[in-house]
Formats: C-alpha cells, structure tokens, sequence
C-alpha cells in the first residue's frame, strides 16, 4: 500500500493557503473583493477605490480616498532611467519583458526597498500601482515611435492609463468603461501571478522582486495574453456572418479559443456580464455593433459546441478595441490593473508568513550505481 501523498496537476482544488482579500463563492460562483460583490463594485465604484479597499480591507471614507488618490497623483512620474530602459529594451523583447525590467529597476531605488514593514509595503504599493500605469503607456509609444505622454495631475487613474497610451482624453462613456475594467481585473484569488507573488514574499524577499516575478507569470500565455489573442481572432473572423463557420473549422483543427473556459468558474465568469453590458453601451454610442455581433455568435457555437463560457478576457478583448487601444497593450494593462492585487498578496504573506515549500513527488530512478567516465556507454 502506498503512502505517496495525493497529487493534483496544476495543484488544482489544492488549499495553498488562506486569505481575505478575494473568493469566488463556491456555491453561487461570483467573486468577492473583501466580501463586496464584484458586480456591485463595478457598478458604483472606481478603480482607485477598489484598490484603497484591496490595500486596506475598507472601503474609504472621504477623506481617506481623496488622500489616496492624491498620494497616487503626486507619484505617478517615473524615474528619469526608467525612459532610458525602455528606449534601449531590444525591440525583439516584448512589452511585458520591458515591464518586468522596469519593475525590477523601480526596486532597486525605492527608498523603502529593504523594508518589509506593513507601512513601507504600503507605501510601495501606492508608487507600483501609479508608476507602472506611466510605464505601460509610455513602453507602448516609444515601441510605436511616438513620444511619450505626461501623466495628468487632473485625471483619474483609469482616465490618465488612457490619455497616457492614446494621447487623447477619454470621454465620459470611454473612462467609465476603462476604469470598469481595470476593476474588474484588480484581484483574482490565487492565480498564477499572485501565487508567484506570494511564494516570493514568503522567502521575506521584498515587495518589487515579488511583483516582478509576478510580472514574468503573468507574460506567460496560459495567464495572461488571452484577450489579445481573442481580439486576434475576432478580427481574423472579420464579420458575424462568418464567425460559425470559423469557430466550427478552428475546433476541427484542434485549435485552442482564448478567452472562453475557467478552471474556477464553471458556469461562466462572473465578471464577464458586466463588461458585456459596457460593450453594448460602447457600440451603441459609436454605433459600430459589429464586434458584438461576432462575439454573440462566438459564445453561442462555444457553448454549443464545447459547453465553454466566456471570461473576463473575451469581452475585454473587443471592449479594448472599440476603445481604440492597441492590441499589444492589452496584457501589460491587465499587469498595471492586477498589480494592487499582487500588493494586496504580498502584504498579507509579510503579515504571517511562512515559507512556501510544497512537496513533490519523485517519479525518477532510485539506487542508481556512480559510473566511473571511462565505463559509461
């Protein structure tokens, strides 16, 4: 009889540990940000909010947001080298690699670098969360050859990230479904970015080297990058009339359809009909319906065809798009939204740490006799 300890690939349905900062009910599979209904908080409130609650498991009174807001404003240019950085990054490096980069350096001259106190995380959480929407932007123009913006001192944090990468000013409609997302895309239990994140605050390492790592998992395909290459196929499909017969013959070559399926949700993100409702806004203000007409047809042969629902990065994908943002920005957006989670993440390890050393389990030779060189074939 075995004594090997079970096994869940992927660690899936594993407990890695325990935290307040979001869940998915189980029963009614919705997500909760410190117990408030994602749908609820996208409906009333604003990113800079939902992160203040992230950081500080409260919502703000007002005083406490206008303060944070402000702390946020008075941050959000970057160090001078960062600039440097980006204009000398390979262009073959992409933007996500850039970022990483970035993020590394913005530790080594933070001046709580060595501090892991809950005030100095805090307080580094607050520079990450403003400096890195101003890196995202300012990483996309200068791959673009074009000149970076300033960020605003006069803005929202959703209504700059816009104006940043754009260069025009988001109009109402435009700023409300931009900061919705990043909302949306704030905090997501323990996925791969925060787990990463967590396993590096656990070694009492500090909060950039954990965001940085955080930065490099999300890069990876299988995290992040889903609504690009939705948005990727949705223009490869081009109009509703054609997207059965392209879903149908993608599914026959076996080919993967990002941006539907959710190991966590399993009736369908309960993220995703908030943003769907933002892109028919959207498309009803510019009257350009065609990528939800696509999108409808894509969702309904899926679920037909393969009983996978959307999430969140479907919708995203052709809600970025009507916005007018570059595809290749979408996944370094996702990071300057997610990265008051990955705060959030490292902040709550410090606070009762242990190291996060899990087993595993050989399946590799055993007793093997040393073979001196010249006896080896």
């Amino acid at each position: 009889m075995s004594n090997e300890k079970p096994y869940s690939p992927g660690l899936e349905g594993i407990i890695a540990g325990i935290s307040s900062i979001s869940e998915v009910n189980p029963e009614k599979q919705k997500l909760a940000y410190r117990g408030y209904d994602i749908e609820e908080l996208a409906d009333h409130s604003t990113y800079e909010e939902v992160a203040y609650l992230l950081l500080q498991g409260q919502l703000p009174k007002e005083p406490d947001l206008k303060a944070f807001v402000s702390e946020l404003v008075a941050e959000r240019q970057a160090p001078p080298r960062v600039f440097d950085i980006l204009k000398s990054t390979p262009a073959a490096a992409g933007p996500m690699d850039a970022l990483r980069t970035c993020v590394s350096f913005l530790g080594a001259v933070d001046p709580d670098a060595k501090d892991n106190s809950h005030e100095a995380n805090i307080r580094k959480a607050h520079r990450l969360i403003a400096k890195m929407a101003t890196i995202v932007a300012a990483n996309y123009r200068i791959r673009a050859g074009l000149r970076p913006v300033a960020p605003s001192a006069e803005l929202s944090h959703a209504a700059n990230l816009f104006a940043m990468i754009t260069g025009n000013e988001p109009n109402k409609e435009e700023a409300r479904a931009f900061d919705v997302s990043l909302i949306l895309y704030a905090e997501h239990t323990f996925n791969a970015s925060s787990f990463t994140a967590r396993v590096i605050a656990s070694t009492l390492s500090d909060m950039h080297a954990a965001v940085t790592g955080a930065v490099g998992a999300l890069k990876g395909p299988l995290h992040g990058g889903a609504n690009e290459e939705a948005m990727k196929m949705l223009l490869e499909i081009g109009a509703a009339s054609k997207a059965e017969e392209w879903v149908m013959n993608a599914l026959a070559g076996k080919r993967r359809l990002m941006g539907f399926g959710h190991r966590i949700y399993k009736w369908g993100d309960s993220r995703v009909p908030t943003m769907k409702r933002l892109g028919r806004q959207l498309a009803e203000h510019s009257r350009e319906k065609k990528w939800i007409e696509i999108a409808e047809v894509v969702e309904r042969v899926m679920e037909r065809e393969k009983k996978l629902y959307p999430n969140l990065d479907f919708p995203c994908a052709y809600v970025y798009h009507m916005l007018g943002l570059p595809v290749e920005v979408y996944t370094p957006v996702f990071a300057a939204s997610r990265v008051v989670g990955w705060a959030a993440h490292v902040i709550e390890q410090h606070a009762d740490n242990k190291l996060i050393r899990p087993d595993s389990s050989y399946h590799g030779h055993r007793d093997r006799a040393y073979v001196p060189m010249d006896q080896r074939h």
